[in-house]
């Protein structure tokens, strides 16, 4: 078997549309090892050859919080579109062995995933106040 030009840890959803959010259909997604090879991309049981790419999106963003760097790999097939969410490590500004459009963009947060923030802030604020009181 031929060995990988590269291989990550991501975060993956077959989806249509713009993923760019965090929200519940990233908590669910799969995570598995992405692997890069001369002639195709493999995600645990996916494997999308380049042939059958249609279009590819390479979208960098930092996250809203903690402007953390990423990727999300956006990549469309004739039945598909895949997600893939990666890290912000310099492999993905170099050469890719298929065609990508290479974009800036915003993580925006779903109002879950905002208020789901929200209450574990409370929680804090609420612990360190009562810490504070005590003393």
């Amino acid at each position: 078997m031929d060995q990988p030009l590269h291989t990550c840890m991501t975060k993956a959803v077959i989806a249509d549309g713009d993923q760019l959010q965090l929200g519940p259909q990233w908590i669910t997604s799969r995570r598995a090892q992405l692997k890069l090879y001369d002639d195709r991309l493999q995600c645990g049981d996916w494997t999308i050859h380049y042939d059958e790419i249609r279009d590819v999106v390479l979208a960098s963003f930092r996250s809203p919080l903690l402007r953390i760097p990423g990727y999300v790999l956006s990549i469309r097939t004739d039945t598909k579109t895949y997600h893939f969410g990666l890290n912000g490590r310099r492999y993905w500004k170099g050469e890719l062995p298929f065609p990508v459009k290479r974009t800036d963009s915003k993580l925006r947060m779903s109002a879950i995933s905002f208020l789901a923030r929200a209450v574990l802030i409370g929680y804090a604020v609420y612990f360190v106040w009562r810490w504070l009181s005590k003393s």
